[in-house]
């Protein structure tokens, strides 16, 4: 796969793979089936996701998954970028193989998705209930997203433990965040939160404070903190950061 595909087609795309693997090992039906062949459709199988990783019981699981179903249900547009995360996943990971796997088993994408829901609610003014989902996601899928953060599409939340996204943050489109990132605001200044451009990779143990703006397609290594802007394009290494290889405009 190396386009964006229509969410309906997605689904058949899912249901077949579903359908190839339950053939070649029918020990996996009951999952299976459970998590995607039982199901309508794309909103209805993530949601299914969100009640399993975040429901502590069997009663919770089933209020979650009602709540998600009932918000994607509200807002169609949240399906679209349910379906461009998946996909983000299959076009820029290597290690993917199809959609499947990254639906049933990337932590990372189910705590993305289960932010999509609580930042919708957050925006309605539900926002106890949307702290609720914060919190089981940060306890559950070791993954802290603010509901009142604002997320672009085709993001990647690779491997994700430890991912911290604070109040206000903004991230754009395509953006690839690795393990124990932490996207915050300085106490000094809590009405300014990070700006995340599009096509941004941020590596594992990155930290980003205060109202700093990362340019698009720029990149910060593992490790590094950030607390001024980094030019679109450019690197960002080390303790604080340093850049390099920024392109030739920019470095000017």
């Amino acid at each position: 796969m190396n386009a964006i595909a229509p969410g309906d087609q997605l689904w058949l795309s899912v249901r077949r793979e579903a359908e190839t693997v339950l053939a070649s090992d029918p020990g996996f039906s009951g999952s299976l089936s459970a998590a995607i062949l039982d199901h309508p459709d794309l909103g209805s199988a993530v949601a299914h996701q969100i009640g399993q990783r975040l429901g502590k019981g069997a009663a919770d699981r089933q209020q979650f998954s009602r709540v998600a179903r009932e918000v994607f249900r509200a807002a169609p547009d949240l399906i679209d970028a349910v379906s461009r995360d998946l996909q983000g996943i299959a076009i820029h990971d290597p290690a993917t193989t199809g959609l499947l796997p990254p639906l049933l088993n990337f932590k990372g994408y189910v705590a993305l998705q289960a932010w999509r829901v609580s930042n919708w609610l957050w925006r309605q003014d539900r926002t106890d209930l949307a702290l609720m989902l914060q919190s089981l996601s940060s306890d559950s899928l070791q993954v802290s997203i603010h509901p009142s953060a604002s997320i672009g599409t085709s993001v990647f939340l690779d491997h994700a433990t430890g991912i911290i996204v604070g109040a206000f943050v903004t991230i754009g489109d395509e953006v690839t965040i690795m393990q124990s990132v932490t996207i915050g605001r300085k106490p000094e200044n809590p009405d300014r939160a990070p700006r995340i451009g599009k096509g941004v990779l941020l590596s594992s143990g990155a930290t980003i404070l205060g109202d700093v703006h990362i340019g698009d397609f720029a990149k910060v290594g593992a490790g590094a903190v950030v607390t001024s802007d980094v030019p679109g394009g450019c690197t960002a290494l080390g303790i604080p950061a340093r850049l390099i290889n920024c392109p030739e405009e920019v470095s000017r």
